[in-house]
């Protein structure tokens, strides 16, 4: 139906009150109907007709006759969805923990730190981070790479993204829950994905056998098996090294073979396998970030003859070089020349 029109040239010859019933007349017969002339009116130019059309509005308003409501003005700058920008993730310590750092990007253009730092065994274990600027951020970054014993390297967002969501993961396998502060950021991380593990080459034997030479790195000193694990197995060596028994070299080279090659069958679980495997793929990355292609591709041959159950792990010399390096603290400790606090591996549980 049409809505009924005014004659404005005639309501502007009529006195006030004259054009005042006018008004009110129309919008007796009208009602809502009314309302858009009316509202016309209201927001003219014309003093009295607007005045008396406003007078009309309120009338048909006391009855309940309203016009709807305005939709809301857009905002000059709208606020734009929150997107993981940027991201740094460092190398993975001996205890499969690493730290990541996500900046987000939103409301207005602000932006935001998230600091976390998450484990292969236990989740996410510590969260912290707020509003943040550019100027301090990278001036954050670059104390960071001064202080940091692990490489510092920066990835793609959707990686890091999907690195907290494995963490989760764990969580929620292990029944388990992350450090309360997490909440404030968790929805940040909803339906991101768990990234891929890129597919390893076949382990080339003779990469393989120089991957002892990635425990000697400084970034990966910290990489060895947990001490207390093999604190049995580093006291008999030490029974066997202190024996007043005379015995030839061989004699001596093969018990301690017997032990080292026990400490490794029995550490080097298949989970543990597809674990440390897990992280020399991931250090291989952060190899590649840092221009170091070598040494990138003697972790993923390891990786790759680690994560093949059909090998031995008693003959990888990476494996070897960790279990040597715990049977080596473990003897220290027992010694009293090491306190065994100061070299476990062991994650504290997540609360």
């Amino acid at each position: 139906m049409t809505a009924p029109a005014l004659d404005l040239e005639h309501l502007r010859g009529l006195s006030e009150g004259t054009l005042d019933d006018a008004l009110r007349s129309f919008a007796d017969a009208h009602g809502a109907q009314a309302l858009p002339a009316l509202s016309v009116l209201a927001g003219g130019s014309e003093r009295a007709l607007r005045r008396a059309a406003k007078r009309a509005l309120y009338r048909l308003a006391q009855r309940g006759v309203t016009p709807p409501p305005r939709p809301s003005p857009r905002p000059v700058v709208e606020r734009a969805p929150e997107r993981a920008a940027r991201a740094w993730v460092s190398g993975v310590d001996g205890s499969g923990s690493r730290a990541l750092w996500i900046l987000f990007e939103g409301a207005f253009g602000g932006t935001t730190l998230c600091s976390l730092i998450v484990n292969d065994t236990a989740g996410v274990l510590e969260v912290a981070g707020g509003e943040i600027t550019k100027r301090r951020l990278e001036a954050e970054l670059a104390a960071l790479r001064s202080a940091q014993k692990l490489p510092w390297v920066e990835c793609d967002p959707a990686r890091a993204l999907g690195l907290v969501a494995e963490a989760l993961a764990l969580h929620r396998a292990q029944g388990t829950t992350p450090p309360a502060a997490f909440e404030r950021w968790r929805r940040r991380f909803e339906g991101a994905p768990v990234p891929a593990l890129p597919a390893l080459p076949a382990a080339e034997p003779a990469l393989v056998e120089r991957s002892a030479a990635l425990a000697e790195l400084p970034e990966m000193a910290g990489w060895f098996l947990d001490p207390e694990a093999v604190q049995a197995d580093a006291v008999e060596l030490l029974a066997a090294r202190e024996s007043r028994l005379v015995v030839s070299d061989t004699i001596k080279a093969e018990r301690r073979e017997t032990i080292v090659g026990g400490v490794i069958a029995r550490e080097f679980t298949s989970e543990a396998r597809s674990r440390w495997a897990r992280r020399l793929v991931e250090m291989a990355l952060v190899f590649d970030a840092t221009e170091r292609p070598e040494l990138g591709g003697l972790a993923r041959a390891a990786a790759a003859h680690l994560a093949d159950r059909d090998t031995d792990p008693r003959r990888h010399p990476f494996a070897r070089a960790l279990a040597e390096r715990a049977l080596d603290l473990a003897a220290e400790v027992v010694a009293g020349r090491l306190k065994a606090a100061d070299v476990s591996r062991k994650v504290r549980s997540v609360e």
